[in-house]
């Protein structure tokens, strides 16, 4: 009875985990390609990776300089 659970905690948060994944690697591909950013690059990759979900979407709407 418990792994019934354990799949549905895991049927769950898997599209989440997908989510996630792709808006990183988005952000990275963006800021790889980007000439200039408000702040260093460096930066910004550290941020996108350990601020989890809320990383990449802080660098979307912050850290691109718009031109």
């Amino acid at each position: 009875m418990e792994s019934f659970s354990d799949l549905n905690i895991i049927a769950l948060l898997a599209p989440l985990i997908i989510i996630q994944f792709i808006l990183v690697i988005v952000a990275l591909i963006d800021l790889i390609r980007v000439q200039q950013t408000l702040g260093p690059k460096w930066m910004w990759v550290l941020i996108i990776l350990f601020v989890t979900t809320i990383g990449p979407i802080i660098y979307f709407i912050v850290g691109r300089k718009r031109g």
